[in-house]
């Protein structure tokens, strides 16, 4: 189960989130186990389009990494951002990123 307010994962025994104190909701239903699912579709098509200035990294949650694609991006004319997000929007689509910023898996 993960925490719906900080993302991290906690055990199914505990009532409190130990990262944040967050009252914890078990209803047993799947929907509320990850509450903020980003779709992999989506950060993929970012990543192609827009990855030259990060859009998918900021989407994802990455703000440190979406900034260091702007600047490269700015530093390299643009060239070396494009390649970059290309590069990351086609592995995003294959599934060799699994989770987002807070831990939580992408949904397809």
């Amino acid at each position: 189960m993960y925490c719906s307010k900080c993302g991290k994962q906690v055990d199914d025994s505990v009532s409190f989130c130990p990262a944040c104190g967050n009252q914890l909701h078990t209803s047993g239903t799947t929907a509320t186990e990850y509450p903020e699912r980003k779709s992999r579709i989506a950060a993929g098509l970012l990543g192609i389009f827009l990855g030259s200035i990060g859009v998918h990294r900021f989407y994802l949650g990455y703000v440190g990494i979406g900034i260091a694609q702007i600047i490269v991006s700015f530093v390299t004319l643009g060239i070396g951002g494009y390649i970059w997000g290309l590069i990351e929007g086609i592995l995003i689509l294959t599934g060799s990123f699994q989770y987002d910023a807070k831990g939580i898996p992408l949904r397809d």
